[in-house]
This record gives C-alpha cells, structure tokens and sequence, in this order.
C-alpha cells in the first residue's frame, strides 16, 4: 500500500476539519489490503479497531469525508470499501443466496453506454447525474455448486 493512498486520506480528512488518527489509519489499511467490500465483523478481525463504537464512528467519518464507501448487499449486510476517490471505477456482483460481494469491472464498451444513458436521464428528468454503481445479483460459484 502506499503512501499516496495515505496521504488522500488524511487532505480529505483535513477538508473535513477531521484527523488521520491511528484507528482511521488502521481502516484505511484494511481496506486497501482487503481489496473488496468487507462487513465490520471482517475489519475486526483484521486488526482494524479495538472496539465495534470506534470503528463505527472512524467509518462513518472516513464516508462522510469521502473516503469510504458503504455497500449495502441482498443479506442486509452493510460492507465498506474505499471510495471511487481512492481506488478504480467498479461495479460488484452480488450473491443473493450468502451475500457475498465482489469487485467487478466492466468492458469500456458497458461504460460507454452508461455514460451515454446517464446523459438520457439528464436531458429526460431534469436530474444532474453524477456517477453511477451497478450491482449485477446472482449466485456465486460456492451458491451453484
């Protein structure tokens, strides 16, 4: 992991009038070790909080500051990733049997439409769209067998 990474984080914190504490630190490092959207119970387990109230707190400001981003799956588990900010444009699929997620990225040819869809719904509704997230559901390979 690098430093650059770090050093994001901590500007975008500053912007927020927030710090880089050791605990954010730690969550930060998880998740770019982790490389996928992981539930609170996994970054526990990774080293990266001593208690569930601090690394709810540390997650939900690292959201707000635009670090983080919450993925909420078919098993109503909400999991937490670094943000678009941070890391490379994806989508994920999601299991709806175990609800597992995965980081998926799609060809240029999807993209490109989408990008051209985003603009349809821009000129159709009025409505300013910013970016886009897709979840394709399904069953994994462990679900299938």
């Amino acid at each position: 992991m690098s430093d650059d990474l770090h050093d994001l984080v901590s500007t975008q914190l500053r912007r927020a009038r927030q710090r880089y504490t050791p605990g954010r630190r730690a969550i930060i490092a998880s998740l770019a070790t982790l490389r996928r959207p992981v539930t609170v119970t996994e970054l526990t387990d990774g080293g990266a909080a001593s208690s569930i109230s601090s690394l709810y707190r540390n997650l939900s400001v690292l959201e707000q500051c635009g670090s983080v981003r919450r993925v909420v799956s078919s098993d109503d588990l909400t999991r937490y990733e670094l943000s678009e900010a941070l890391s490379e444009h994806h989508h994920h699929v999601v299991c709806s049997h175990c609800g597992t997620v995965a980081d998926i990225t799609l060809p240029p040819t999807v993209e490109d439409a989408l990008a051209k869809a985003s603009v349809l719904a821009q000129n159709l509704h009025g409505f300013r769209v910013d970016g886009h997230h897709i979840e394709l559901v399904g069953a994994c390979a462990a679900c299938t067998n």
